[in-house]
């Protein structure tokens, strides 16, 4: 009867344990980079579902349009800035105290009339052509924080795909494991009932299923908060059904530190919106030192007099910058302050993005190191360990409980692999807004 259970056990779950494991290994055997072959055909792109998402996310996200908005405003300032201050209109009376009807000539008096004036202040030459470069490098920095926006949506979308990957493939392992453990356990209580095996066997196999099904509740949950963040950055309601991801396929990681701190230094949108601040700065202080130097005003006056001829008038007026030890130099004291700071912001910033770089570099890296072992070295392994373990249980040389340890260590183990998967795509989407370039197609 022990031989019969035995065959049963090998002819039933073995063939599962194969088939369910073929995939993994087909996997593992991919996870070794595969350098392309020059002068190959290339294939015709085709859209992803997740390339399919961010063109959804770019178009309706709520935070890149806010952005562009901003972009727009900014933009719409740069003629304001540039142009002549309005100009004053004048309407006056010479008469009496108080002309009935309005504006009426005093009796008596030839020289009583009605006086129109304009008025138009006019900068010191240059200081509007400041201001207007001003306006612009404001407009460009927001612009370069609009694309920053973009990239840090696009990697969101990336990063909420990918653990949504990573869940599914969770779900998936587990589910198998629970009903090869199902198995596992109707083989384990014939023993017992019919050859009087251990009943341990049975309780631990239980035990084991019970604690999946907790592990599958929790697992279900997190796919549903990866679905509800994924609708959110796609602006889409909450409970919007979500696609099961595509399959990633281990690729290899060819960029480098030292590569990846170059682009950065070039393409970063926040290094380059930070740059137009600090041009913003040097226009500030160019238009302080030009507040030295006096405004100038013109007019023009007209004098209606009905009892004598008409008169006309012209004025020049200049502003004095009397009181320069306290506006002007103080003021240009205050924006070179400014600009200096903001040169010490950008080098602070640099710091801290080639922290940032090296951060996600080492953890992409270090992710592939790992899912390169888990599919060419570990994975394997455990395999064969459980092939071994279940020809043990087969001559009786092998108790239920170490068959059974095999194949929870052999999960755990493909459950790793799937998480270094995700990570290694996370951390390299991680890295894109960061260097401002696409590093993964």
């Amino acid at each position: 009867m022990r031989l019969r259970l035995s065959h049963i056990l090998i002819n039933c779950v073995l063939p599962v344990l194969l088939l369910s494991h073929g995939k993994a290994l087909a996997q593992s055997a991919q996870a070794v980079p595969i350098a392309s072959k020059s002068g190959s055909a290339k294939p015709a792109p085709v859209v992803t579902k997740l390339q399919a998402l961010i063109e959804e996310a770019l178009e309706q996200n709520p935070e890149i349009r806010v952005m562009r908005r901003g972009f727009d405003m900014m933009r719409a300032r740069i003629p304001q800035a540039k142009a002549l201050p309005e100009p004053m209109l004048n309407v006056g009376y010479m008469g009496n105290v108080v002309p009935i009807p309005p504006f009426d000539i005093q009796k008596g008096d030839p020289s009583s009339g009605r006086v129109f004036g304009f008025t138009q202040e006019i900068p010191f030459p240059g200081k509007l052509a400041i201001k207007g470069r001003m306006a612009n490098v404001d407009a460009e920095a927001e612009w370069w924080n609009y694309e920053q926006t973009r990239l840090n949506v696009i990697a969101e979308v990336k990063d909420a795909y990918f653990d949504l990957f990573y869940i599914h493939k969770s779900i998936e392992t587990v589910t198998k494991n629970k009903d090869l453990l199902g198995k596992f356990a109707k083989i384990a209580e014939a023993s017992y009932t019919v050859v009087k095996g251990i009943q341990q066997d049975a309780l631990k196999a239980q035990v084991e299923i019970s604690r999946l099904t907790d592990q599958l509740i929790t697992l279900e949950q997190r796919k549903d908060l990866a679905e509800a963040r994924l609708n959110s950055l796609l602006f889409r309601e909450p409970e919007t059904p979500v696609e099961e991801p595509e399959e990633i396929r281990p690729r290899e990681f060819t960029h480098s530190l030292s590569e990846l701190i170059e682009a950065a230094l070039t393409n970063y949108p926040a290094l380059k919106a930070q740059r137009r601040r600090i041009d913003r700065e040097q226009y500030n202080v160019q238009l302080a030192k030009k507040d030295f130097y006096p405004d100038f005003s013109v007019g023009l006056t007209y004098v209606n007099r009905p009892g004598m001829p008409e008169m006309y008038g012209a004025m020049v007026g200049v502003k004095i910058p009397l009181y320069f030890w306290q506006k002007q130099r103080p003021a240009l004291a205050e924006a070179t302050a400014s600009a200096a700071a903001e040169r010490e912001r950008l080098e602070s910033g640099c710091t801290l993005l080639f922290l940032k770089i090296k951060d996600r570099y080492l953890a992409a890296t270090a992710a592939g190191r790992l899912a390169r072992l888990y599919g060419t070295t570990i994975i394997p392994q455990s395999t064969l360990s459980l092939e071994s373990a279940i020809a043990g249980y087969e001559a009786g040389k092998v108790n239920f409980l170490t068959l059974l340890d095999n194949l929870v260590t052999l999960r755990n183990y493909e459950l790793s692999y799937y998480e270094q998967l995700s990570n290694i795509e996370k951390a390299i989407a991680a890295l894109e807004p960061l260097v401002g370039v696409t590093l993964r197609l």
